[in-house]
């Protein structure tokens, strides 16, 4: 099988960063980095078509292994000719391995119940819900939030599925933690997430070997700790002793935290390999990542806030459902290029919205997804010319202006 992927670093900021833009080679296209990647957990963008997504200027697109998992099942979607064919997206594609869901829709929010051979009822609580999900050295066994069936993933389960569901990029099964985990605990599951990485190796060279006709698909180690600053540091250098093609900066992390603990694991981590956070798009959170050394990362957010009638401004978000927009004739934002601002009104989307019209879910979402894509952008051309901390200063002060 050839290797058909490579991560090239075009331009470094320094100036006491790690902010870096470049290149991302894939068997479907190149990501040009930093980039926001696009979620489509069930194969698809919420409310909006392959084509839109492409038009607001997504790269890529990263679906869940947990839901394609349950449905429509990994081997559909194999006997399709994999997520881009399945999908009709022609170019990069990323896969999470269902470590999340499988632990927060699996057990419901409420408990998840640890038993090893240590210790076989330890607990550790969370806000709510009423299903449990046990981990054990092996796994997770999980019920189905769609039908209450009881599932369970490995890490050889979890590269199965994600290969054949065949995305460019895909992640090892990890642990996920909490803050409310006590330290202790934080280094049991970090334990048990650095066994199941070299598991994960294992089962993707075993499938690569008896696969060799199929595209290459990188695989991304994942990093946990929680704020930890000596977990954070031990997991990045294990991970970077392993020959993983990239990396996944995940956990739980509180906002204001974000920069200094991706500082913290790139700092060890090898530069030469790229690094992708999970789960952030806030502008200010994009900024911190950014300039700490992430070069990919994703978030349902935009498409998400959009089905709340929430649309993005350069002076912060704003609500289609303001009485002030009822007879608003301007677009979303003035000279924004978007399809939706481009051809609607802030009064007709307010129509749409109070008359329950689900197109207003397409038009805001393709607005969203455009912006936080094209600040992306703009913050890659900032780190090749030089002007990153100047964007980043005005772009803050603007959008978030009414904090202060």
């Amino acid at each position: 099988m050839t290797k058909d992927f490579s991560f090239e670093i075009k331009k470094e900021l320094g100036k006491d960063t790690l902010a870096r833009a470049g290149v991302i080679k894939t068997p479907h296209g190149q990501i040009k980095t930093p980039a926001f990647v696009v979620v489509g957990t069930q194969a698809t963008v919420k409310a909006m078509t392959p084509e839109q997504v492409k038009d607001a200027g997504a790269q890529a697109v990263l679906a869940n292994a947990y839901h394609l998992y349950l449905r429509p099942g990994h081997e559909l979607v194999e006997k399709a000719g994999g997520l881009g064919k399945f999908m009709h997206w022609d170019g990069p594609t990323f896969t999470d391995s269902g470590g999340f869901q499988v632990l927060s829709l699996g057990s419901g929010h409420k408990k998840v119940l640890v038993m090893d051979a240590r210790e076989a009822s330890a607990e550790t609580q969370t806000p709510k819900g009423e299903r449990l999900a046990r981990i054990d050295n092996n796994g997770v066994t999980f019920k189905s939030h769609i039908d209450g069936s009881q599932h369970k993933f490995t890490p050889e389960h979890s590269i199965r599925v994600q290969h054949a569901i065949g995305a460019d990029i895909i992640f090892a099964f990890d642990e996920l933690t909490s803050l409310m985990d006590p330290y202790d605990y934080q280094v049991q599951a970090l334990e048990r997430t650095h066994a199941w990485a070299k598991r994960c190796l294992r089962e993707i060279e075993s499938l690569r070997r008896h696969n060799p006709a199929r595209p290459y698909q990188a695989l991304f180690g994942v990093l946990q700790g929680a704020q930890y600053e000596d977990l954070r540091r031990q997991t990045s250098r294990y991970m970077a002793a392993l020959p993983f093609d990239g990396y996944g900066i995940g956990g739980a992390i509180e906002k204001d935290k974000i920069g200094q603990i991706v500082r913290w694991c790139n700092q060890e981590l090898p530069p030469d390999k790229p690094k992708h956070m999970l789960g952030i798009s806030e502008p200010d959170d994009i900024f911190e990542a950014i300039e700490n050394g992430v070069d990919t990362f994703d978030c349902v957010s935009p498409t998400r806030v959009a089905r709340n009638g929430a649309f993005y401004t350069y002076a912060g978000r704003r609500n289609i459902s303001a009485a002030a927009y009822r007879s608003d004739f301007s677009p979303l934002i003035q000279d924004c290029t978007c399809y939706t601002c481009q051809n609607y009104t802030r009064a007709y989307l307010q129509h749409l919205y109070k008359a329950k019209e689900l197109l207003v879910n397409t038009l805001i979402s393709i607005h969203n997804e455009h912006f936080i894509i094209k600040l992306v952008d703009d913050i890659r051309i900032s780190i090749d010319d030089g002007s990153f901390f100047d964007l980043k200063t005005d772009w803050l002060k603007r959008y978030y202006a009414k904090r202060s």
